[in-house]
């Protein structure tokens, strides 16, 4: 098939053209680069199965011709990562929002089917675990811009799987668990890169909140499996789906973790959240997902424990200012 990934140069992207060319398939990624590296797909330049427009997915011109010459199409472009959506809410919700609205759009005018990104996060506060995808959504205030991700991603979703029941375009929605691995920036917030560049440099490591907080981290390995599949399958439409791990660690567990398979001499560093995210600041405290949904459909589990998420992240880092 011939795929068209936006946002194929950020982390996940990159990953997924990575399996979706080695299982034979031809790649074209949309990106504007605003948080994907031209790095991120170097390696793929000379592969004649490989293709790369930079601009962005706001672009109705430029999504209508790739989509016109796609067979699937992944909607991965996003705005990603904490500290970005607090910085830059309106930025968040245009890029999220208007993003999905033009590829949705011109998907169905050739009905080329699309999977949609989404994320745990628009689980919100809610408390009934493990997330399960026909559970309550629980959103903050409005008043709160935390909670301005969630709410985009979540419209996200209503507007694929509107397009499905009403226009029989066909859709998929995959909702991400905290997806780690080699390539991924810290630069906006992501724990595991920013807590293992940390300790390689010799620094402390800061731990927001009480640090009680727990996540569930997966490789991007087994999550781009996950969506590869979906699609390939190709009869599970107008369906969401959790991909993710399910083995919980508190964030100062991820930090010592990190701590002890480095070597590293840091110490773990509490800051407040209003310190880190400004005055009001809200979290979950604890995110897992139910992923039995997508192990039914298609004997999908994650194969990496996070002990080998973490030394992939480590071996990456070590080396990435030798490449």
């Amino acid at each position: 098939m011939d795929v068209l990934i936006t946002g194929g140069a950020g982390f996940v992207g990159s990953h997924l053209s990575d399996l979706l060319i080695a299982r034979g398939h031809g790649v074209h990624v949309l990106d504007d680069l605003s948080t994907g590296s031209i790095e991120n797909v170097a390696h793929l330049r000379d592969d004649p199965r490989f293709g790369m427009t930079i601009e962005s997915a706001h672009n109705r011109e430029v999504v209508a011709d790739l989509v016109d010459k796609a067979d699937i199409v992944y909607h991965l472009a996003a705005a990603v990562g904490v500290e970005l959506i607090v910085e830059s809410p309106v930025r968040t919700i245009e890029t999220n929002v208007h993003c999905t609205e033009v590829v949705l759009e011109q998907a169905a005018r050739k009905r080329k089917p699309v999977l949609v990104a989404s994320t745990s996060e628009v689980y919100g506060k809610s408390t009934d675990l493990p997330f399960h995808e026909e559970g309550d959504l629980v959103m903050g205030p409005t008043s709160k811009g935390r909670w301005a991700y969630a709410c985009s991603k979540a419209i996200d979703e209503f507007l694929a799987l509107a397009y499905w029941n009403e226009r029989k375009l066909p859709t998929v929605v995959v909702r991400l668990f905290n997806t780690v691995g080699p390539r991924q920036t810290g630069q906006y917030g992501m724990v595991v890169p920013k807590f293992v560049r940390a300790a390689l440099a010799g620094r402390d490591l800061q731990v927001f909140g009480t640090g009680e907080q727990s996540r569930c981290f997966g490789h991007v390995s087994d999550v781009v499996r996950a969506l590869a599949d979906l699609m390939e399958a190709g009869d599970h439409y107008g369906q969401v789906f959790n991909v993710g791990s399910t083995e919980e660690i508190t964030v100062r567990g991820l930090a010592e973790r990190v701590i002890e398979m480095t070597g590293a001499e840091s110490s773990i560093v509490q800051v407040p959240y209003e310190v880190a995210y400004g005055q009001g600041f809200e979290d979950m405290l604890r995110r897992i997902p139910d992923t039995s949904k997508i192990n039914r459909v298609l004997g999908w589990a994650p194969e990496r424990t996070l002990e080998e998420i973490l030394r992939d992240v480590i071996a990456f880092e070590t080396t990435r200012d030798l490449r």
